[in-house]
């Protein structure tokens, strides 16, 4: 194709200033995706200290009643709700602890503890121990083991509301990373929990979780769950209802970072336009003679189109791969001494693939700016002066 291969000698003959305004492209395109996948790993760290190994939905009974009955038939009834990844259930309740002269609250929390296992990673955070074997047996945090000073096959008397006390053996600790989980909840099975509250067959709670990549769809998913259900004796709550200044926080970040690279791509565009510009007073004199030759107005302006777009292509795919180096070169000198990262990694090939679209098509619509300007040579007057 004749404007093509006009395009490269172009870019050929003026290798530094094609040089400089590729290196300016790269440079911009490695700030957006610095920026932008570091934003996202980020919000994902943030997310995932926050609710990622907590239920995402939860069902729950309302008005006087602190149990639902017929649980079954709502775990049935969500099981194929599209988005939904792993259903548990739970009976708990508030109970006490007695700790030298005083009384601690603790949570009992009684799970099936199979389908509770894959959503909470219970039995990964058991440090000491080992996991229920018996309905007399529960596991408790880190906190509340050492508030206690307690060991494993000690005896822990449960004090529930109704006055009741209760023996459990302690079969294990856990750590969950959450310091208000690792100092109240006493971890038991499902069965146990419901006879120590009395609760015969009843659960207090359906948790699940969400589809790791719809996360932030957890409030379109409970309102399909709600529909499904149709109870008004439950209700369905999630977590981005119950995390709103968190919401808010990286609803923040995702315009800061659009801002930055909305700033990028104008700057690119500003650039190329101005140094094509320049080649089309530059190359006036070959653009007459090729007019003159027969070269028409399409194939001139469409030089300048072809070079946008081999600067832009160059360009952006030097600036990923400059951009991917800055965000792993940043992770490891911001490691800790243990080299545990600042910030985890995530590559986003979406926001990659994106970034890389939008700032080839920048650059090639900037190429039409200095394409109009060569429609308006005429070949005659540009011969003749020089």
């Amino acid at each position: 194709m004749l404007p093509l291969k006009i395009a490269t000698r172009f870019l050929k003959s003026g290798k530094g200033q094609t040089a400089l305004i590729v290196f300016g492209i790269a440079i911009a395109v490695s700030v957006q995706i610095f920026v932008g996948l570091l934003i996202i790993g980020l919000q994902i760290s943030l997310v995932n200290s926050t609710i990622g190994n907590q239920p995402q939905i939860t069902i729950r009974p309302t008005g006087d009643t602190n149990t639902i009955k017929n649980w079954e038939i709502i775990v049935n009834q969500v099981r194929n709700v599209d988005g939904l990844d792993k259903i548990s259930v739970v009976a708990a309740g508030n109970a006490s602890v007695p700790n030298d002269n005083s009384i601690l609250p603790i949570l009992v929390q009684g799970f099936d503890f199979q389908s509770a296992d894959r959503i909470y990673g219970i039995s990964d955070s058991i440090y000491q121990g080992e996991q229920l074997k018996s309905l007399k047996q529960v596991l408790i945090g880190r906190s509340l083991e050492e508030e206690l000073g307690v060991e494993i096959g000690d005896k822990l008397p449960i004090l529930t509301p109704d006055g009741g006390v209760n023996l459990f053996e302690i079969a294990g600790f856990y750590d969950l990373g959450i310091e208000s989980i690792n100092k109240s909840w006493v971890i038991t099975n499902l069965v146990a929990a419901q006879r120590l509250f009395g609760y015969r067959d009843r659960i207090t709670g359906i948790i699940m979780t969400v589809d790791q990549d719809r996360l932030f769809d957890a409030d379109k998913i409970a309102a399909r769950i709600e529909e499904a259900v149709n109870n008004k004796d439950v209700e369905v709550t999630n977590w981005k209802d119950q995390n709103k200044d968190l919401l808010s926080g990286l609803e923040g970040q995702t315009i800061s970072s659009s801002v930055i690279q909305g700033v990028v791509l104008a700057s690119v565009v500003v650039a190329i336009s101005s140094v094509l510009s320049i080649t089309v007073l530059q190359k006036s004199r070959q653009l007459g003679i090729l007019k003159a030759m027969g070269i028409t107005d399409r194939d001139a302006s469409l030089i300048f189109v072809f070079q946008g777009l081999l600067i832009g292509l160059i360009g952006a795919t030097v600036g990923i791969a400059l951009g991917l180096g800055l965000l792993y070169a940043f992770n490891t000198f911001t490691s800790s001494a243990e080299g545990t990262a600042l910030i985890e990694i995530y590559i986003d090939y979406n926001f990659i693939i994106r970034s890389w679209v939008i700032a080839i098509s920048s650059s090639t619509l900037a190429g039409l700016i200095p394409a109009r300007r060569s429609l308006k040579l005429n070949p005659v007057d540009v011969i003749r002066e020089g």
